[in-house]
């Protein structure tokens, strides 16, 4: 089946209730850039992206102050959904492969942007699991796989986010991580035919893993994506990473309370 980046996420999965008037405010914090947008609560974008460079070296104080003046042109919004490149529980932040470990760990960045922003109420995910969430439709077992500045992951259960799992920094070849692997270094190292040799690597080792129903393959790399892919792989545009905000104030559960999103 040939490869579609055009199809609309919205069409087959929309994350919100019914319900009141919600302006989003959507951040995309990945390690080469941010993205942010306002959406409404069905995912559909009320505003153009603005986007930023991301700081390096970006400490906490340093990236919330660039998503503070990041969105400053942006309209009115009463709610924050933010993805983040790394593994995030109950809205904290345990690791952050592309911005530094040791000065991430243990962050409670929703509580962070939240303050920046006048106390607008906030959320915070893995930067995949909010894109995953604007693509899945909701039935078995998905899997979403970003392919950017490193490799993320989310999986979804009937619809329920699960528990992240941090494969990005998880060994699968040699001393190579998921990472180093397939990654953007590595991708303008050896090229596109090399490149997309590892990326059917990862996706076998996934299928083995989980058995998934259906892999989404997303991120600004995805673009790079060859060959013809079954009914059960789909590429996704990088926009799905702003729509997916949405999904975070939805009325209904997502996963369980103690992965901070009820």
């Amino acid at each position: 089946m040939a490869a579609d980046l055009s199809e609309d996420p919205k069409a087959r999965h929309t994350p919100g209730d019914d319900g009141p008037p919600m302006n989003i405010l959507t951040v995309d914090i990945g390690g080469t850039g941010v993205k942010a947008s306002v959406i409404d609560r069905h995912g559909t974008m009320i505003a153009d992206k603005v986007r930023i460079s991301t700081p390096h070296p970006s400490p906490p104080g340093v990236l919330v102050e660039a998503i503070a003046e990041l969105v400053k042109p942006l309209p009115r919004f009463d709610r924050v959904a933010i993805g983040f490149p790394g593994a995030v529980r109950g809205n904290v932040i345990l690791t952050a492969p592309h911005l530094g470990e040791d000065i991430w760990h243990g962050v409670d960045l929703a509580a962070l942007i939240s303050q920046r922003l006048g106390g607008v109420p906030t959320k915070i995910v893995n930067d995949a699991e909010m894109q995953g969430l604007a693509v899945i439709e909701g039935k078995g077992l998905e899997f979403i796989l970003t392919l950017g500045t490193g490799c993320g992951t989310g999986i979804f259960y009937d619809g329920q986010l699960t528990p992240h799992l941090e494969l990005s920094t998880h060994p699968i070849h040699k001393k190579h991580t998921y990472d180093t692997y397939v990654g953007n270094a590595v991708l303008l190292k050896i090229g596109k035919k090399r490149w997309n040799k590892r990326v059917q690597r990862v996706i076998d080792a996934l299928r083995s893993l989980t058995h998934f129903d259906h892999l989404y393959i997303g991120g600004g790399n995805s673009k790079h994506v060859t060959g013809d892919l079954p009914k059960t792989i789909t590429l996704v545009s990088n926009e799905a990473g702003i729509d997916g905000g949405a999904a975070l104030w939805a009325e209904r559960p997502l996963r369980h309370p103690e992965y901070g999103i009820q």
